[in-house]
């Protein structure tokens, strides 16, 4: 199927020819009509499907063939189309393909996110654009001080909307939404649903369409798994021969904490590898340039932690490395959907430590697979080391979360045999 087959205007698909685009992917065959259509939808699809088209091309042409709202007597900028986001990088991704898909066209969009300035935001809200795309608490730090208005929003987005309704924004939507007062068309996309989160969203949808294009909590066919058991003291040490013996030229890792990834980064730089690191505690410039030298190729491997799992968006990036494994299974889908994206064949590597193995478990419940195992010469697992006193034995933070997630996701079918 073609997109001019999807109901699409001439303006929009001039703007899908500038861009590349060829053909629908299968998310954007099923969404595309049924946004046009003024549905609301429910969408899961496997990262690097093609989401941010899926609904960003229909809501610009819906949006050209209605008239502006208007101002009214507030001075803060009337926000026809909301796009919320759960990471600054998702925001700023989903706006520079907004302009994209918008250019030539009469309508504009900004994002807001913290880490950034408050006045260049304001300065930019004060141009009415159409679209905002932006995080929960920027937004509302706007609303608070009059900077926009969310009374008139007609279009309501929540992309990558498990973690924003799964992981710590609740109240920060009901807030948003308490500010709604319009009739409106909501859209949630992610890769990953969970029954929670679809409880939730089906309260605040009306009679949504759910589309599915692939199995929930699937990863794409083009990522190849490995798991490389490892002793914990020796992670730095493994990956760093594994970046260098195999001339990895541009591999993201992912560790646990902020600190651990400016850790690692002190530690691959010993080994002559250049690195830096984006996670919570690094400004939104500093985030930025960081992901600016790595893709230009300036640096060799990006640590990052689970701030940048999902918006960050690499052209051919080949692997992905988990330093360590993610809390949430759910994250580890979102990790390795960094790679192998829009068809290009990826690598995804898990260094696992004894401690870990809750982690894998819970993970290789959520995708219903035994994920493959290889011990490399030189780095197999000293017999002898027992594991942390807090591992198998105490009861600590991360123990009783994996051990809940495995509970959770027991049950789901029979695992495969390992191969």
């Amino acid at each position: 199927m073609a997109f001019s087959g999807l109901g699409l205007q001439a303006e929009i698909l001039s703007a899908i020819t500038q861009q590349g685009f060829t053909e629908p992917t299968p998310v954007q065959q099923r969404a595309i009509p049924a946004v046009l259509a003024g549905k609301d939808v429910l969408a899961a699809a496997q990262t690097g499907t093609g989401k941010t088209a899926a609904y960003g091309l229909p809501l610009l042409q819906k949006m050209l063939e209605q008239p502006e709202i208007s101002q009214g007597e507030s001075h803060a900028a009337p926000v026809r189309a909301l796009i919320l986001t759960p990471t600054r990088e998702l925001a700023q991704q989903v706006q520079d393909n907004l302009a994209a898909y918008a250019d030539g066209l009469s309508l504009t969009s900004v994002a807001v996110y913290g880490g950034t300035s408050m006045s260049v935001q304001t300065k930019a809200l004060k141009a009415r654009p159409d679209i905002v795309v932006a995080t929960p608490g920027r937004l509302l730090d706007h609303a608070h001080v009059g900077n926009l208005d969310l009374s008139q929003v007609c279009y309501l987005v929540f992309d990558e909307a498990d973690r924003m309704l799964d992981m710590g924004f609740k109240e920060e939507i009901q807030r948003i939404l308490k500010r709604m007062k319009a009739p409106r068309q909501t859209l949630l996309f992610s890769a990953t649903f969970s029954k929670a989160v679809k409880d939730l969203a089906y309260r605040m949808m009306k009679e949504p369409e759910v589309i599915e294009v692939t199995p929930a909590n699937t990863t794409a066919e083009t990522v190849k798994q490995i798991v490389y058991p490892v002793d914990k003291h020796r992670k730095a040490e493994l990956l760093a021969y594994l970046i260098g013996s195999r001339n990895w030229d541009q591999v993201l890792v992912f560790t646990k904490t902020k600190q651990g990834s400016d850790a690692l980064v002190k530690e691959l730089k010993l080994d002559g590898i250049k690195a830096a690191s984006i996670n919570g505690d690094k400004s939104q410039g500093a985030r930025q340039r960081a992901l600016d030298d790595f893709k230009s190729g300036q640096i060799r491997a990006l640590i990052a932690t689970d701030v940048a799992a999902r918006g960050l968006d690499i052209e051919q990036l080949s692997y992905v490395v988990n330093f360590d494994l993610p809390f949430q299974a759910e994250d580890y889908v979102h990790r390795i959907g960094r790679t192998g994206r829009a068809g290009s064949e990826g690598l995804a590597v898990s260094l696992i430590s004894l401690d870990e193995e809750w982690a894998l478990k819970a993970i290789e419940n959520l995708l219903d697979t035994r994920l493959p195992q290889e011990w490399l010469a030189g780095y197999e697992p000293d017999p002898s080391i027992a594991p942390p006193e807090h591992a198998p034995k105490g009861r600590s933070a991360d123990k009783r979360r994996m051990k809940k997630q495995l509970k959770v996701h027991q049950g789901r079918g029979k695992r495969s045999t390992r191969r």
